[in-house]
């Protein structure tokens, strides 16, 4: 009597045949996700120039005035709240953790999209 091999081939569902031997897997290093910054970083002093510069009050005005609101904000945010200050967005706590030397919080920021100008919105030109 003949006999056969005492374990048959593995056969894989897709062609019906032994799967080939298996390519030696090499691992790959994954990153953190990186947070996303697309242009400069914007500071209290520059934020404070900005003001002065589209309100037209002097600068020992507004810098209380925006040192207070950033305070506020802070405070809200502290508190889990939510924030909807047009046209700034509305602001929503996800996610935080505390850490030895803060807190960390995961926010999420929604914007209206600007207005689209239409037909309406042209200036007519002088010449017209």
């Amino acid at each position: 009597m003949a006999t056969k091999s005492s374990t048959p081939a593995p056969v894989t569902a897709i062609d019906g045949k032994a799967p080939a031997a298996a390519a030696a897997a090499t691992p790959t290093v994954v990153e953190a996700p990186q947070s996303v910054i697309l242009g400069p970083v914007m500071r209290k002093k520059e934020l404070i120039d900005q003001v002065v510069k589209r309100s037209g009050i002097k600068k020992k005005d507004a810098k209380p005035v925006v040192e207070s609101l950033l305070s506020v904000l802070g405070e809200a945010l502290a508190d889990n709240r939510e924030l909807v200050l047009p046209p700034f967005g509305k602001v929503k706590v996800r996610r935080e953790k505390q850490m030895p030397n803060g807190r960390v919080m995961v926010v999420k920021v929604r914007q209206s999209a600007p207005p689209q100008p239409g037909p309406s919105d042209k200036v007519p030109d002088a010449a017209e």
